[in-house]
């Protein structure tokens, strides 16, 4: 009997220590990276950013997705990014959901969008099941689909951080609506908004990368129906600016704009027009001073980076290019 109880004593601290160990480790993990290195003269990089967009082809999905595969051509684009709720209302419910092919696989159906994409996680895919959307499993369905809560995508010229904003956001955990979101893998919250934080600034410091991007679902600065998402701006802005990141890209808002810290050296960029738009919910006295740019309807915007230079330009949902910014690397 004595054996027996030693034998099961041991056990049961195995165990015990094989949890804390996952757990360490988890808190410890960096982020992980894809590398997608250019094969572009420069090692240049050109992609397509879209937002907000999942909705089965409805509200003028089908209409940008058609123009996105002509300006993507035109560009020779090297990947797409998706600024997150990707399937509209409540994201996915598992990974075989019809509605992942009947709003990606069956709107995007362009040859120059036959490319990776990189996408995080919106707060109405949280109101889904987030491990659908994570899952490898979507990848045997359509292997463009590459979606992870934080990452980093190493191009060589350019590092692009994305990060899980979601969590930061109060109002979704004090449930107002009694709306139910899908927290598996996220809490505690304090520790996994420490863990986000923590490792956005320790990917930011070791890159090397002459441009440094970072994308996540909630706006930081905009003057659309959401605004300003404050939690984030306490959280990452902070760490975007010591680390000198060169832009934040968005979506939540359902629009297309642009806006800048006081000095330029960082760039604000809403892209969340893939579908259903929202108009004449402008709330210019927010940032009067550094709005440069905003549209209050459906589109995308595209990105070319050269190792000085980068070029973004916004379309409407014609294809129509209705503001361009040039903006310099500096050292």
């Amino acid at each position: 009997m004595a054996y027996n109880f030693c034998s099961s004593s041991i056990l049961k601290w195995s165990l015990l220590i094989t949890c804390i160990c996952l757990h360490i480790a988890r808190n410890l993990a960096q982020f992980p990276r894809i590398e997608h290195a250019s094969i572009k003269n420069g090692g240049s990089v050109s992609f397509l950013v879209v937002g907000d967009w999942g909705r089965g082809g409805n509200f003028n999905q089908s209409k940008v997705a058609t123009q996105m595969g002509e300006i993507g051509k035109k560009l020779a684009i090297d990947f797409v990014i998706s600024t997150g709720d990707n399937f509209y209302y409540t994201g996915l419910k598992g990974v075989n959901d019809p509605i992942f092919i009947k709003s990606f696989t069956n709107i995007y159906t362009a040859k120059s969008l036959q490319i990776p994409w990189y996408i995080v996680l919106g707060n109405h895919d949280y109101m889904g099941s987030t491990g659908a959307q994570l899952s490898p499993a979507l990848r045997k369905i359509d292997n463009r689909w590459h979606c992870m809560r934080n990452f980093i995508v190493e191009t060589g010229i350019l590092d692009i951080v994305f990060i899980d904003t979601t969590p930061f956001v109060d109002k979704y955990f004090e449930n107002p609506k009694k709306q139910r979101f899908d927290w598996k893998d996220v809490l505690p919250r304090g520790k996994y908004m420490s863990y986000i934080s923590k490792n956005l600034d320790l990917a930011l410091k070791k890159s090397e990368a002459r441009w440094k991007i970072v994308v996540g679902h909630h706006t930081m600065k905009s003057i659309g129906s959401h605004g300003d998402t404050e939690e984030i701006v306490t959280h990452l802005l902070p760490i975007l600016e010591e680390n000198k990141v060169k832009m934040y890209i968005n979506g939540h808002d359902h629009c297309l704009e642009h806006l800048s810290n006081q000095d330029g050296s960082m760039q604000f960029l809403t892209s969340g027009g893939g579908s259903k738009a929202w108009k004449n919910n402008i709330h210019y006295k927010n940032h009067n001073d550094s709005t440069h740019f905003y549209y209050d309807g459906q589109g995308f915007m595209s990105v070319e980076i050269a190792y000085e230079k980068a070029k973004i330009s916004f379309y409407d949902v014609s294809g129509k290019p209705i503001y361009k910014i040039n903006t310099m690397a500096k050292p």
